[in-house]
């Protein structure tokens, strides 16, 4: 294990079978190496205030590391407090297909179910 990484045995999110089947289809498709995690996190912006960043990413120093489900996560420490709880879920359907965030933290969110307020 390197000095960057940081090992946390309970995630503050959760993948649903339908994600990490998508995650992983992804990951196999875009030739994506393991040493790439998944990113999760929060940026500023969106109708919200604050919109989801999910994808393939390299480790960063001020990353916390999780296992989720066989899926390593990467996220800021600082980006805990507003996702913890979420479940991230892979919808297919005939209005909608993509990544889903479930977010108990959520005081309003957007139409498009990508951004959020906390």
């Amino acid at each position: 294990m390197s000095e960057i990484q940081k090992a946390v045995t309970e995630a503050p999110i959760s993948l649903t079978e339908g994600a990490i089947k998508a995650l992983e289809k992804i990951k196999t498709d875009q030739s994506i190496s393991d040493t790439h995690g998944l990113r999760v996190g929060v940026k500023g912006g969106g109708c919200s205030g604050f919109s989801y960043v999910l994808g393939f990413d390299l480790e960063k120093e001020n990353d916390q590391v999780y296992n989720v489900n066989g899926i390593k996560v990467l996220m800021e420490k600082s980006h805990a407090i507003y996702l913890l709880g979420m479940e991230i879920d892979w919808e297919e359907g005939l209005n909608n297909r993509g990544f889903s965030f479930n977010n108990p933290n959520a005081t309003d969110t957007c139409g498009c179910g990508t951004s959020f307020s906390a």
